[in-house]
């Protein structure tokens, strides 16, 4: 190949990853299907979703709080520290047989591939709680000292920002049909088993898991799986008695 020949095909090759790049994002804006609190979603040819990890955070008055129902902060940089702790307990939790929509991160592009679940209603979050902290405090707090012991205590809410995120009961979900008692079984029990799993690790690293929140799915089968993240964001974790905030969490969890 002569020189001049060798130094357009560079150029051109160049350019058509330049334009590629900019045309694969061009289309995957044009499939964007839901823009949510901390993610958005973009539908994929394959038939799985694109998850576009964000700097928003849930809170209130510029301060982080898995517990509230809308964003009330950006961090930068965490949007990035989300996605990789989430492909981290994605993966451990696929391994112990747990079914999850995670198929694959692309930490570069601080996005997450996942497969197709329709969610229980306009959506159900499912929290787990080992201490009385939060929003589960600020309810109970006449019965129960702040801090206090919980045992593995599993609640639904649902995904209202309107209502708050109101509590539903097993019973109200049944009767709502917008779960069998079966599947709140196994979400109940799945839960527990991944919160487990989350705090076992996090205790090895020298940190305590007080509560964490999921997002449910399922499959046309009926089958239920685990959804959305697995994150900083979504968990409230102590050093010495001391809460982390999420990036700081980050950092601590992947300290070598």
């Amino acid at each position: 190949m002569k020189f001049a020949n060798l130094a357009h095909f560079i150029r051109k090759f160049a350019l058509q990853l330049f334009y590629g790049k900019t045309g694969e994002k061009e289309k995957m804006e044009k499939k964007l299907v839901h823009r949510g609190k901390t993610k958005d979603v973009f539908a994929l040819d394959n038939g799985n979703y694109l998850l576009k990890f964000k700097d928003d955070c849930t809170g209130k008055d510029g301060k982080f709080d898995p517990g509230e129902n809308s964003v009330g902060l950006s961090i930068e940089g965490v949007g990035d520290v989300n996605l990789r702790m989430s492909k981290y307990f994605f993966e451990k939790v696929n391994d112990a047989g747990i079914k999850t929509h995670f198929v694959k991160a692309n930490i570069d592009e601080t996005t997450m591939e996942v497969l197709p679940a329709k969610v229980f209603g306009h959506g159900v979050e499912v929290i787990c709680r080992y201490k009385a902290v939060g929003s589960f405090f600020r309810r109970y707090g006449e019965y129960i000292g702040e801090g206090a012991e919980l045992p593995a205590y599993v609640e639904m809410t649902f995904k209202n920002d309107e209502k708050g995120d109101p509590l539903v009961t097993k019973d109200g979900l049944v009767a709502l049909k917008v779960m069998t008692a079966e599947q709140y079984d196994a979400i109940k029990t799945q839960t527990q088993t991944i919160t487990k799993i989350v705090a076992d690790d996090l205790k090895s690293k020298g940190l305590e898991l007080y509560d964490i929140k999921f997002e449910f799915g399922y499959a046309p089968d009926g089958s239920v799986m685990l959804i959305d993240e697995i994150s900083s964001g979504n968990m409230r974790v102590y050093k010495n008695g001391t809460y982390i905030e999420p990036m700081e969490l980050s950092k601590l969890f992947f300290l070598k």
